[in-house]
């Protein structure tokens, strides 16, 4: 089969066929939707041309796969760097520059040298002149102001701000589940 395999992600649908996660789109690779398809925990909703052959097994490759049971999304995003940026739409707080995730960094809103904390609610997404700007001062004190107030986002919303940040590769057989609550053309 070679290394071609690796070019064949199936998009994984919850139950109610959205995406898990929209950003990082939610993608298996191709053994791991095989081995789901193979032990009844998914359904097959599109095919790739390309099959995978054994001696006694042949299946063409799942590109769109659903689970069978429902995954809650409920829970609490993890506090992570990445999740920090889409949280706050890879841009800038104070100055409102949109930037790739590299040029990017996070500020502490009341510094940590001043008893501030790393969580959700002290810690914003920057570039890297504004953090210079401001560096260990509180921001009445240097002039600077958040674009807008910072708190924990909701799986939801995360997964809402991931939608405006489509992945570099998207399969044909995959539009019809990504966007789906968007407008139709006509």
């Amino acid at each position: 089969m070679g290394s071609t395999a690796n070019a064949f992600p199936a998009l994984v649908l919850n139950a109610d066929f959205r995406p898990l996660s929209y950003f990082p789109l939610s993608l298996w690779s191709w053994q791991d939707s095989v081995k789901a398809a193979f032990l009844g925990r998914v359904n097959i909703i599109s095919e790739y041309e390309h099959t995978v052959r054994s001696p006694s097994f042949e299946m063409k490759l799942p590109s769109v796969i659903s689970l069978k049971e429902y995954v809650h999304l409920d829970r609490r995003p993890a506090f992570t760097r990445f999740n920090v940026f889409l949280r706050d739409g890879f841009l800038c707080q104070y100055c409102g520059d949109h930037l790739p995730s590299e040029d990017l960094t996070f500020d502490h809103v009341i510094p940590r040298s001043r008893g501030g904390r790393t969580t959700w609610d002290n810690v914003v997404t920057a570039c890297q002149d504004c953090n210079l700007a401001k560096g260990n001062q509180l921001l009445g004190n240097c002039g600077m102001k958040l674009l807008r107030p910072v708190e924990a986002p909701t799986t939801y919303e995360l997964q809402q701000n991931g939608r405006a940040f489509p992945p570099n590769y998207l399969h044909e057989s995959w539009n019809d589940f990504l966007y789906w609550d968007s407008e139709l053309e006509s």
